[in-house]
């Protein structure tokens, strides 16, 4: 009587087991990439603009090679991203020494110098050619080579606006609580790196911000 109940209740467990298996494959399936796992979600929602479009955020940092070499393949894909969806970037400053690399950043946004091209020259002259561009002395020189006048940019390096947006920067870093760079961020909700077990590599980190504006496009509608 025993074994024949026994036989019974594994005959069940087993179809129970199968049963959770098949719905584990289908929820894989609906949702690849898993929360804590692939992205992270913030436990305060930031405020994003502009509000009418999803934006997607990297968090960087000049000097870090990881960032220098995520920089071609980011930009590839920033220019694929439906019209709905922007990508904005935030450098960031974990110590003292990064400010003046915030500062080469939104000087050359405000002065409409922050090409593509211009962006990917800074990585290769620190990465390739390994120049210094650590203070604002050493930018102006190498950014007069490129065809911006020295005195042009330090007056934007040092201008109010700019001084403005690095302090927000350095403010939202805290705030979507940024530990290293290359981070991704989507829609002011969720972050992503390849830290992460199931992003851990560049391609893959962009696999999942994919899916994390599929999820907020989802959630629009």
């Amino acid at each position: 009587m025993f074994r024949r109940w026994l036989s019974v209740m594994f005959a069940l467990f087993s179809l129970g087991f199968l049963a959770t298996g098949a719905q584990a494959q289908t929820a894989s399936k609906t949702n690849p990439f898993n929360e804590g796992f692939a992205y992270n979600r913030l436990a305060v929602p930031q405020p994003v603009s502009p509000s009418d479009k999803i934006v997607v955020m990297e968090f960087f940092w000049y000097d870090c090679p990881h960032c220098a070499d995520f920089d071609p393949l980011l930009e590839s894909w920033a220019k694929k991203l439906p019209a709905d969806v922007v990508l904005e970037r935030v450098p960031v400053a974990f110590s003292p020494q990064f400010i003046p690399q915030q500062h080469l950043y939104y000087a050359l946004k405000a002065l409409g110098k922050l090409t593509p091209e211009l962006q990917a020259k800074i990585f290769n002259a620190i990465h390739v050619q390994h120049i210094p561009l650590g203070t604002s002395e050493q930018m102006a020189n190498w950014l007069a080579q490129q065809g911006i006048p020295k005195k042009t940019f330090l007056d934007a390096y040092n201008s109010f606006g700019v001084n403005a947006q690095v302090k927000q920067a350095t403010q939202m870093v805290s705030d979507y609580q940024i530990q290293g760079v290359p981070t991704m961020a989507v829609q002011g909700m969720y972050t992503t790196s390849a830290a992460l077990p199931e992003a851990n590599n560049n391609k893959k980190v962009l696999e999942v911000v994919d899916y994390l504006i599929k999820k907020v496009q989802a959630a629009k509608k």
